[in-house]
This record gives structure tokens, sequence and C-alpha cells, in this order.
């Protein structure tokens, strides 16, 4: 069983003399900003000026600065910048900066585990990743609550790096719901994997299919859209809230029973052997490698797939019955 860490185990007062550097101030960066600073804790934010997240910083009160500045005056660097410039972020801005006794934290592992950022030995480098989005993890702090999240330690150069976690995850809240042990291997791999095979491009080619098979019969693409797109929702609102067998004894006994029988006539030996390719392909590198290079070249091939699927059907059909609906309306 996985070791999990709660307030009794985390000590805010290491914070109590370090400056916090929040690299990069989306969604995710304000709310751990905010959480921290309203911990006690001092905290720099990094943005690029003239950008909303900029004047967004600002109007929290923060006064942003640029990531060189932040990391020289910062003894914690939190890199909440997304994966493919974090890169470039830490060996222009971060990495001259880097004395002995100083950390990097992350929130996803992605560079570490795939290499694109190699700390030098002097720092520790530790990931806390809240699961969950920054309003979210900003919310429940506020509510005297907090988001479940992981910790890793990647390098313990001061041999204090996993209470420096610890105390780091306390001031954003995530202590109050328990912290995860893992290593940045297992929560970068995990991560990509149920991206790619269930929660994004899974279940978006499985959207997609049923209502092609449903149009290629002649039904209405209206009804097919509701039928296997809009009611989505409902299904893994249940599933986030009770659990798999939980949805299973919410819904009619007919839905229950076409779950347990069709499901894994689509779901088959075959695609989860696909699914294994997959997970091959991400531990071996070669998924990150061709990311790598499909932004070194200016995303040619995510553009035109992006594209590709704003023509799809299901597209048209869903924006139509979206102004139908006043409640999605913001």
């Amino acid at each position: 069983m996985a070791k999990i860490y709660y307030d009794k185990d985390a000590d805010l007062d290491l914070l109590k003399d370090k400056t916090v550097a929040i690299i990069g101030y989306g969604i995710q960066g304000r709310g751990q900003s905010l959480c921290l600073k309203d911990s006690g804790v001092k905290v720099v934010v990094s943005e690029i000026e003239g950008t909303p997240n900029f004047e967004q910083a600002k109007k929290d009160g923060f006064n942003p600065v640029s990531a060189k500045e932040a990391a020289e005056q910062a003894d914690i660097i939190q890199i909440l910048t997304q994966d493919h410039v974090q890169a470039q972020v830490y060996k222009e801005s971060i990495k001259p900066y880097l004395k002995k006794g100083k950390a990097l934290c992350f929130s996803h592992g992605f560079n570490i585990r795939f290499k694109q950022i190699k700390p030098p030995a002097k720092v520790d480098v530790f990931m806390i990743a809240p699961k969950g989005p920054g309003a979210l993890v900003r919310r429940m702090y506020e509510e005297g609550k907090g988001v479940p999240s992981l910790v890793a330690i990647f390098q313990d150069a001061s041999g204090n790096a996993l209470k420096l976690a610890l105390a780091y995850a306390k001031g954003i809240g995530a202590t109050r719901a328990g912290v995860i042990e893992t290593t940045f291997d297992e929560e970068t791999e995990t991560d990509l994997f149920g991206e790619q095979a269930v929660l994004c491009g899974g279940v978006t080619e499985l959207i997609k299919a049923g209502f092609d098979t449903l149009i290629e019969a002649g039904y209405q693409p209206e009804i097919a859209y509701f039928e296997v797109l809009h009611e989505l929702k409902l299904i893994t609102d249940l599933i986030q809230e009770t659990g798999i067998s939980g949805m299973r004894r919410r819904v009619s006994n007919t839905a229950c029973y076409g779950d347990l029988t069709r499901g894994p006539k689509i779901i088959t030996q075959k695609t989860r052997k696909v699914m294994q390719k997959i997970l091959k392909d991400i531990k071996s590198g070669k998924f990150a490698r061709e990311w790598i290079k499909e932004n070194e070249a200016g995303r040619p091939n995510f553009n035109s797939l992006l594209k590709q699927g704003d023509e799809h059907k299901i597209e048209q059909v869903g924006k139509q019955l979206r102004e139908m609906m006043p409640w999605m309306k913001k």
C-alpha cells in the first residue's frame, strides 16, 4: 500500500524563512501561490508582462517579476509553465541561480523523467502534484479542506527534501486531504498513459466512434449527440462520486446489464494489447521524443489533427445543441 502523509506529518515552519518562487501564474500557479501566501509563506510570482496572467497576479496582490529575478530571490523554485517550455525556461532563467541549498519543485514530472531538465546535484528536487485543477486547490483551501496530492523526491541533496516537500504540501492545504508517496517515473508514466489511453484519447475516440456508428445507421445526429456525448457527464459524475460499482447501481438495470455484457466486446483483448504498446512507448521515451520533436518543428501534425477534429460533424451538431442549454452559457 502507498504511504500517505497528513497534517501531523508536515511542519510548515520549515518554510518560515524561505522564499518560494512560482514560475507561471496559470490556473495551478495562481491556486498554489494564493494558498502559500495565506499560509504565511513568502511568495514571489513570475509571469510574462502584458499577459492576462500577469494582470491577474497584480490584482491578487503580487508584484510579478521575470523568471530570472524570481529564481535569484527564491529558495524553492516551483516550475508551473507548460511542459514544452519548461526546459527552455529552466536553462535560460533558473539554472544560473541554482546555488547549494536551493530546491526545485514540480507538479508534473515530464521534464525530469525524460531528462529535458537535468538539475545539478547540489539542489533538492521534489514534486507536489495536486490531483485537481488550481481553482479547486484554492477553493478547498479556503473551505479549510484540501485536494489529495502526490509527493515524490528525485534528488535529496540536503537530506531534508521530503520534509521540505511535505511543508510545501501543507502550505497549499494538500496534507489536510492526504499526500500519497510516489516517484517521478510513476507519476509521469501513469499521467501520460491516463491521458492517452482513457481520459482524452480513449474517451474522445469512443464518443466519435459511437456517434459515427449511429449516423451511418440512419439515426438523427442530434439524437446521437445526446446519447453518446451529452449524457456522458452523468455517468462520469457518478463514477467519480461512487466508483464504477456505485454507478452501476444508480443507473437502470437495463443500462447496467448492457454495461456488464457489452462493455468487454468494445474493450477487447486487442484493445488492451494496444494499451500495453502505448504504455511501452511512454516508458521507453518514444512518445516524449515525438512530442518534443513536434514542438521543435512548430507543431505541424498537432495543428493538422486539431483542425481535423474541429471539422467532425459531432462538433457542428454539438455547437447547435448547446445553444439550447442555458446552463451551458457563461
